[in-house]
């Protein structure tokens, strides 16, 4: 398995690889029921192996452009199993320093904190490595257990975007959470 990036107290973070695609798919097949409520309508490529190596081949180019950075995550116990993913996404530089962060738990991990631990240590790490001033998350008003987790996280509020994102087929409003560095 891959060297962590970085890692919290319960989570390995590795970077995106297509070498990882295998455990991948399998971390979205397994999740799949769970996801689609909060999921863009995926084609069945995305739930392979094949599917999967192509697109973290994709997201290691977007890392090494220093466009997006996305960590798939892993409890060190079971370091083959992805039991999540975090991505830091449409970094902007300039006078923004700024991106959006996504994120996904294994469902059977739901309600333990591992979602806002993911959460906060990918905004420092963000702040840290890639000296960003502010991370965003856009969250489904309905989505509860997430804006928790994200306001667990050291995340605020800061407003709603109307039909925002296309999700499970339905544009979808979304509540606007920031974390800004040096903020908690």
């Amino acid at each position: 398995m891959n060297r962590y990036v970085f890692r919290s107290p319960r989570l390995g973070f590795l970077a995106a690889n297509p070498a990882l695609a295998a455990p991948a798919a399998a971390f979205y097949r397994r999740n799949r029921d769970a996801f689609a409520p909060f999921d863009p309508v995926w084609d069945e490529e995305f739930y392979t192996e094949e599917g999967q190596a192509r697109r973290l081949a994709e997201e290691q180019s977007w890392a090494e452009a220093g466009r997006s950075f996305r960590f798939l995550l892993v409890q060190p116990r079971h370091p083959g199993k992805i039991v999540g993913m975090l991505g830091l996404n449409e970094i902007v530089r300039g006078a923004f320093q700024s991106c959006f962060i996504s994120y996904k738990i294994d469902h059977t991990l739901w309600g333990r904190g591992c979602g806002s631990e993911a959460i906060a240590y990918g905004a420092e790490w963000a702040f840290r490595a890639l000296g960003l001033h502010r991370v965003e998350a856009n969250i489904m008003p309905r989505n509860t257990a997430s804006r928790r987790a994200a306001a667990k996280a050291g995340f605020v509020e800061e407003g709603l975007s109307r039909k925002y994102l296309k999700i499970n087929g339905v544009w979808e409003d979304h509540i606007h959470m920031v974390r800004l560095n040096g903020e908690n």
